[in-house]
């Protein structure tokens, strides 16, 4: 039986990936996926209604610091 490939076994194979598929591969909510796109702290691309998430962008926002609010 084939089986259909996980979220991060079918992005090395794309060059851009949906906003859920996004979120699942850093382990957020999509809420605080689109939190960081409306910061402009990860890059997207529309297509038309579509909003992808290029690969570089993921990788750019996992090797970028993020400063904290001090509480």
């Amino acid at each position: 039986m084939a089986t259909e490939p996980s979220v991060v076994e079918r992005a090395s194979d794309v060059l851009a990936i949906s906003k859920l598929e996004a979120a699942r591969m850093l382990g957020v909510s999509l809420r605080t996926l689109d939190r960081l796109i409306a910061l402009k702290q990860l890059a997207v691309r529309r297509l038309g209604r579509r909003v992808l998430v290029p690969r570089n962008s993921l990788q750019f926002l996992l090797r970028s610091d993020h400063p904290t609010k001090d509480a």
